[in-house]
């Protein structure tokens, strides 16, 4: 049986993510007027955690159980994989026992050798190399308030991290323009920055980035495990702080996101991350409504297989 599963955005074609958007703003107007949803009654997740998390966990939790389902938290340190136990091991035991796995987790190739040995649709949740679900609740948020991206400038300011690698293929899936703005040796993967060269920029100012920008995003300096590192980095990336001065060179109605936790005045001020009228928090909640479209369409899809 072929398995579709979500290890990053190409595991899906253009129209199919835009019809995952299209139904994640659709189960949240749902959710809103207090329509249940409960399509999958004894349908199980589970949940697999080697990098601790809020939004994800709180996302993919309530969002299985709002669709009749119920999610299984597994940590490191609670299952076998914490003692050496073959990825591809727990892959076919886990797999045989639930309807559709989570992972977030370190290297990406974890997350390809669980989804070449399991049986039911792998969703990434969060890798060194890439974050799709994020990627999902940002272009939600971003046609929630200002329509469709094609063709639109986005800058992406700091580290060229796995939130970066998302949005370079962003870029690709959803026909946008990207510049990136980030300090000589903080570019994102090279491999990817070759295959899409045709539409992504890597400048070393970053108000030539985020010139005429319609959406503006930025992550912290230092992902977990580079903790060690915090200060190096900070030295480094400061003058790519996302600021009230720098989105005055954006787009006039310029939008701009963080995926959160955010450290207020670091690579972001705190004036944008409390102001009224920012799409921070429409873009944390969002993780919940992108995410219950994408297990609706695994769920479905593996049912049908």
């Amino acid at each position: 049986m072929n398995v579709q599963h979500f290890r990053s955005l190409l595991d899906f074609s253009p129209r199919e993510l835009d019809a995952l958007i299209d139904r994640a703003t659709e189960l949240k107007a749902l959710h809103r007027s207090g329509q249940p949803s409960p399509q999958f009654p004894g349908s199980v997740m589970a949940m697999i955690f080697a990098k601790s998390s809020t939004r994800t966990r709180v996302s993919f939790e309530a969002g299985m159980a709002q669709l009749g389902g119920h999610a299984m938290f597994l940590s490191p340190g609670d299952t076998q994989l914490g003692r050496g136990e073959p990825i591809e091991d727990t892959a076919r035991v886990v797999s045989s026992m639930v309807d559709v796995v989570m992972i977030r987790t370190f290297g990406h190739d974890i997350v390809e050798r669980f989804a070449a040995h399991s049986s039911v649709p792998v969703i990434n949740a969060l890798t060194d190399d890439f974050h799709p679900c994020q990627l999902l609740a940002d272009m939600q948020t971003y046609r929630e308030h200002r329509g469709s991206i094609v063709g639109k400038r986005v800058c992406w300011l700091g580290d060229g991290n796995n939130m970066c690698n998302s949005y370079i293929n962003a870029a690709r899936q959803f026909d946008f323009e990207l510049h990136i703005a980030c300090p000589e040796g903080f570019a994102p993967r090279a491999d990817l920055l070759e295959a899409n060269a045709d539409r992504v920029t890597v400048f070393s100012d970053p108000r030539d980035a985020a010139r005429d920008a319609a959406l503006l995003v930025t992550d912290v300096w230092a992902s977990m495990g580079q903790e060690e590192e915090q200060a190096r980095r900070a030295a480094a990336l400061t003058p790519y702080q996302l600021n009230e001065d720098l989105l005055g060179v954006a787009a006039t109605d310029a939008l701009y996101m963080h995926c959160l936790p955010a450290h207020r005045d670091e690579e972001i001020s705190a004036g944008l991350m409390d102001a009224p009228d920012t799409v921070i928090w429409d873009e944390a909640e969002n993780r919940l409504h992108a995410q219950k479209a994408l297990l609706e369409r695994l769920l479905s899809g593996a049912r049908e297989g």
